[in-house]
């Protein structure tokens, strides 16, 4: 049972930890972590490569499992869980946006958006509406028709944007958005995390770009796996 104080955050750890093991070695990649990130806040987890930026977004988002502590997401419970539990609670609250981009080759623009609603068998004309809204929201209508290969890094990514959005998630996770991007693209990203952070969002970064930070209402440092700082 979640208490009151777990489900007024978004996001809310506790002692959390995760060890990879690589070949006969343990790596300690996250350590004791503690943290709690408010509803609707834009929040940026910063640190040099191997702070365990990703790892905790993988926590975060059901996509890999703790091997000590406690996470709350949108009020659940996820240490523990079966992987069928963890598979519905990404569908129904987490939208990813990861680096690589991870669109469907053989899909189209439209079709790459529609994929998460169709998963949820929502109705074709409320799943035509949103993916229509949603392309326009990224700035790719020109665009619906046309196949990953056929954009540009950027592009991808916007279109990446707008598929985690589908079914209106409860979070955003985003990996190094512009981490490959040039300046141009850069800023269309930029546009869309502005307007995300404007409609009230909770939006999790992990990112070193300066430009995201300066959006961010909470910094969360990590250093060698460990909180270095949370600033509000």
């Amino acid at each position: 049972m979640v208490t009151q104080k777990e489900d007024q955050w978004m996001v809310l750890t506790r002692n959390l930890s995760k060890t990879y093991q690589v070949g006969t070695d343990n790596v300690e990649v996250l350590k004791d972590l503690s943290i709690a990130i408010p509803k609707a806040t834009f929040a940026v987890l910063c640190g040099p490569s191997g702070s365990g930026k990703t790892t905790l977004l993988n926590l975060i988002g059901g996509i890999d499992r703790p091997s000590s502590g406690e996470i709350f997401v949108v009020g659940q419970a996820l240490a523990g869980q079966s992987e069928d539990f963890l598979s519905d609670f990404r569908c129904c609250h987490v939208g990813f946006v990861f680096q690589a981009y991870n669109l469907v080759s053989t899909l189209t623009v439209a079709e790459n958006v529609a994929f998460p609603m169709e998963w949820q068998r929502k109705a074709p004309s409320e799943i035509e509406a949103r993916t229509l809204e949603l392309i326009e929201m990224v700035g790719l209508a020109h665009r619906t028709s046309h196949f990953p290969a056929q954009l540009s890094g950027g592009e991808q990514q916007r279109v990446a944007f707008a598929r985690a959005l589908a079914n209106d998630p409860d979070v955003i996770l985003a990996d190094e958005p512009t981490g490959n991007l040039d300046v141009k693209n850069t800023e269309k990203i930029l546009q869309v995390l502005h307007l995300l952070k404007e409609q009230g969002k909770t939006v999790v970064v992990s990112t070193h770009d300066l430009q995201i930070r300066a959006l961010a209402d909470q910094v969360i440092e990590l250093k060698d796996g460990k909180l270095a700082s949370s600033d509000e």
